[in-house]
């Protein structure tokens, strides 16, 4: 029962110590992995995230993960979200796979319902996004895109005729459109 709850300072010294080691490790490796590694997250970085936490804790708490087989882990992980970043950058199909792509919900004011259930994504929630974006009407939106982070983008209508914003994100073609 005493194991239960004390080992010894030896146990206690190894997690100080080797904690600390693997937290300077690990901040070291994503500092010169770059920015990207830890921006915005997609689905994709939520899990090199959960596995970098994991690693650490699996090096912090098990007796047979030394300092160096973590960092190799850290690095590992660290290197595979470069490589699969880099490569998404550079290649479309590798891009949408990762990350997904962009979906509207809202188009010129109108619920797009196909695409909100698709999305898991409520009107209230929508209205919601159009509030924070200043807007009173539904209307005055040009679109509201559920990005590929998660966030909810809201266009505002404007006076030109141009919807670069809107580029690469596709309006539901057939899509039955509720008005709002």
């Amino acid at each position: 029962m005493e194991q239960l709850l004390f080992d010894g300072w030896v146990s206690v010294l190894r997690i100080l110590v080797i904690g600390a080691l693997a937290y300077i490790t690990l901040i070291l490796f994503l500092r010169i992995s770059g920015k990207r590694t830890l921006s915005k997250m997609n689905a994709f970085d939520f899990v090199v995230t959960v596995a970098l936490g994991s690693t650490l804790a699996t090096v912090l708490l098990s007796k047979d993960v030394t300092l160096v087989d973590g960092a190799a882990a850290f690095a590992l992980l660290i290197g595979l979200q470069f490589a699969v970043t880099w490569s998404s950058i550079r290649v479309q199909w590798i891009r949408r796979m990762v990350t997904g792509e962009p979906q509207m919900l809202l188009h010129r004011g109108r619920f797009l319902q196909q695409a909100l259930r698709r999305a898991r994504v409520t009107e209230d929630e929508v209205r919601a996004a159009v509030r924070q974006a200043g807007l009173a009407s539904m209307n005055e939106a040009q679109a509201v895109v559920l990005e590929t982070d998660g966030s909810i983008s809201v266009v505002k209508t404007g006076g030109g005729h141009t919807n670069g914003s809107l580029d690469g994100v596709k309006t539901p073609v057939g899509s039955e459109a509720a008005p709002t």
